[in-house]
């Protein structure tokens, strides 16, 4: 294995979360050194994580205007699947939040941070969000598009709270729940918008229900206010047909651009984050209705053509082994050597 190799592998159990606990070049260096395969010298490392903190599709980042390095959150494909949340023709039209071409930093920026939120925003409510980022990194970026949401929420029915621990799964439920043949969990598919326009309306609804075959709901969550009586009206009643749930973040432009970075959202603290809800309001549109038909066989068929499937499959496995409700960032991949059989026990249990 080279050494960039290597440092990919290496580098994300290293790096701190954020830019504001960077960690030094120097310090870095003393820190891989002894984790490589063979010697290399300070000037090589330095070089490398100068040139990969420049590649979007690498663990390093470099603090802007300043010195250390952080783990990156915002990769290559979290880049081509935030490009989901604003519709192609909202850029041309001028929407509020999907700005023009002219403007594509500042809509990716506010993609990405919305994102960030959402993600904190079901952490808080003691459900596990998982990003769906690359399905929407190759040629078939378009069509996956209706064959993928851009995230899944699993909510575990068989487990509580615990203030030390976070929530722990009850392993006397799991085993009742899979005795019954039931999920002890489930699952809503997520499509993500900056914003809902007229003109983009009928097809952000129908990629919504299009993209949620396999899951137990469906749910279209939108930063910007829906304050629109006819197009709150005409949402309800595509709701009411198709079953699926809209609601939105309430959030301006500009407070949406005053959010702080998303690594930053991602570390937030309990009381961090509630400090900073002011900035929105959560407001439900209309309610997903549960179509009690989630297909885990869909997952496992589809683990071998898309990555994103096939790490939900491993985290939701390794939850079911461990009785642990893990979070996505908390998750370690399946050792097939030691695993894999428990892995297909539960995984059948989930169908």
């Amino acid at each position: 294995m080279n050494l960039r190799d290597q440092l990919k592998a290496i580098l994300p159990d290293i790096l701190p979360t954020t830019p504001v606990d960077s960690i030094k070049g120097t310090e870095l260096i003393e820190l891989v050194k002894y984790r490589l395969n063979q010697n290399y010298s300070d000037a090589t490392l330095r070089y490398h994580f100068s040139i990969m903190s420049c590649d979007p599709s690498s663990p390093i980042a470099k603090v802007e205007q300043g010195q250390g390095y952080y783990l990156r959150t915002t990769t290559i494909h979290s880049l081509h699947s935030a490009r989901n949340l604003i519709t192609p023709s909202q850029g041309l039209l001028g929407e509020k939040l999907a700005l023009s071409d002219n403007d594509v930093d500042i809509s990716m920026s506010r993609a990405n941070k919305f994102r960030a939120l959402f993600q904190r925003f079901c952490e808080a409510r003691a459900h596990f969000p998982f990003i769906f980022e690359r399905s929407f990194s190759d040629s078939e970026a378009g069509a996956n598009r209706w064959r993928y949401p851009d995230a899944a929420i699993v909510e575990w029915l068989v487990g509580d709270v615990d203030d030390q621990q976070g929530f722990v799964l009850n392993e006397q439920q799991v085993e009742v729940q899979r005795m019954l043949g039931s999920a002890p969990f489930r699952v809503t598919s997520v499509k993500l918008k900056l914003e809902l326009s007229y003109s983009t309306l009928r097809e952000d609804l129908f990629q919504c229900l299009s993209t949620s075959d396999w899951a137990d709901s469906a749910d279209l969550v939108v930063a910007a206010p829906i304050n629109d009586e006819q197009m709150i009206e005409d949402i309800r009643r595509f709701g009411n047909t198709y079953g699926i749930g809209v609601s939105t973040f309430g959030m301006e432009a500009d407070a949406l651009d005053d959010m702080p970075e998303p690594a930053t959202i991602h570390s937030f603290l309990t009381r961090e984050f509630e400090a900073i809800q002011s900035l929105f309001t959560y407001r439900r549109i209309t309610s997903p209705r549960d179509k009690k038909n989630f297909d885990w066989q869909k997952i496992r068929d589809n683990r071998t053509d898309n990555p994103d499937f096939s790490r939900f499959e491993q985290w939701i496995s390794r939850c079911l082994v461990d009785k642990k409700a893990y979070s996505i960032h908390d998750f370690i991949d399946l050792s097939p050597r030691d695993d894999s059989s428990d892995a297909e026990q539960s995984s059948e249990s989930a169908a």
